[in-house]
This record gives C-alpha cells, structure tokens and sequence, in this order.
C-alpha cells in the first residue's frame, strides 16, 4: 500500500465533477493522485454506497473532499472506513445523524437558495431540482465571470429531491479529522450554518475566504487546493 494519499473529490448539487478543474490541477501539480468522482445527485444513502464503492476500492489512505452537498455524502461514505484519512468540506454540509441538508439550509437565516429553484416532476413521482438559469450566476457563482456561470448554469445537474430531505446516516466527521473552507458570501448555505457545522465537528482548521461566492472550488481554487494540501500534511 502506497503512503501517498489519493485525494477524493466528491462535487455537489447543480454541479459536476468538472467544477474541481482549477483545483485538480494544483493538486496534480503537487504531486498527488486525483479521482473526481461523478456524484448521482439521486439520494443521500444511494450516492454515499456508490463513493463507498469506489474509496474501498483504493489501495493507500484516502483525504476525502466534499463541496456542498458533497460534503454530507462523503461523511456518510466514509464512516468506518479506515483509509479515509482525513475530511475536507468546501462551502460544504456535515450534517449530524437525523438532518437533511434541506433542514441545514434553513437552521439559520440567509439562504436565498429556496426563492431560486425550479422542479422537474419524474414519472416516479419526485423531482429533479435546478436553479433558475437566469439567477444561477447571483445565486451560485456571483464572483466568476458572467460567461462562464451562464455556461455553468446550462450544464448544471439535477439534486432530486429525495436527496434533499432525506436524513443523513452516522457521520464519519466524529471519528476522523476535518478542515473546512468556506465562502464569506455564500448565498446557498449560510455563513452562521458553515462556522455551526465547522465547530460541532471539531475542525482542525476553519479558513472563510472573504468575497466569494458558493462556487469555491471554481473561484477561489487556490484557497481550496491550500486547504486540501494542509490537511493531506495534517495526516502525516
């Protein structure tokens, strides 16, 4: 087993594995071995087996980062996994045992994420959820250029809404150690509910990058790559 640790990128809602490009590529740069993993957006116990499956399947310690709802998908995948070395949450939920991230969304006040979502109605009877195209750029990524946030809106992918609601399982965050980065002006999870969730789990490390938006690893990339860098050494 090799002692370099493979960094884990798990994206969120109303994004896609690409959104860690600027990220990927200073990691690299540093050396280390990256996997993006392409997130179902479908549930949270359904999405947290399918990253499961893939980190039992790497040989060497694991740093495992998740962006938004990401994040309580990747603490959900790797409880009791002892590869999974350390946890990063980038503008990210870490929920407890029982919450949604919806119900994280609205535990303190600020979020103007629910006045901008659209519903898609599946034959199954649940919903795909989008952001309105014409508020994704305010809404999500309010410090990157124009061009670029209206292309993103364009290919931006569905959370169902099952994922939204339903309750997060046991969290790895108890058990193994976390940093988190997070935007000063995040418009989709309140900056009160990210220093909340930071301090609860005990983070080794809380870095607010002042200005940006919920679009992190696309906007303040190097921030991101720092943080994940410093808990890649925090292991050892």
């Amino acid at each position: 087993m090799s002692d370099q640790p493979t960094i884990v990128l798990v994206h969120g809602a109303f994004a896609e594995s690409s959104a860690w490009n600027a990220v990927t590529a200073r990691l690299q740069a540093a050396g280390h071995r990256v996997i993006a993993f392409a997130n179902p957006l479908r549930s949270l116990s359904g999405d947290a087996e399918a990253l499961r499956s893939l980190l039992t399947s790497i040989e060497g310690p694991v740093v495992l980062v998740g962006h938004s709802y990401g994040g309580a998908v990747a603490s959900n995948a790797a409880l009791g996994l002892p590869g999974v070395r350390a946890l990063v949450f980038v503008a990210a939920f870490a929920p407890e045992p029982g919450e949604s991230i919806g119900a994280l969304t609205g535990k303190f006040p600020g979020s103007t994420l629910p006045d901008v979502l659209e519903l898609v109605p599946q034959a199954d009877g649940t919903s795909d959820i989008y952001i309105r195209q014409d508020a994704f750029h305010q809404q999500f990524a309010a410090d990157l250029p124009v061009e670029t946030a209206t292309l993103d809106a364009a290919a931006q992918r569905p959370l169902r809404d099952t994922a939204l609601n339903e309750p997060s399982g046991e969290p790895a965050w108890r058990a193994v150690p976390s940093w988190f980065v997070f935007p000063e002006l995040d418009r989709n999870i309140p900056l009160e509910a990210h220093h909340f969730m930071a301090e609860r789990a005990g983070a080794k490390a809380t870095v607010v990058v002042p200005g940006a938006s919920h679009a992190l690893p696309a906007s303040a990339p190097e921030a991101v790559a720092t943080t994940i860098l410093d808990a890649v050494a925090g292991i050892g």
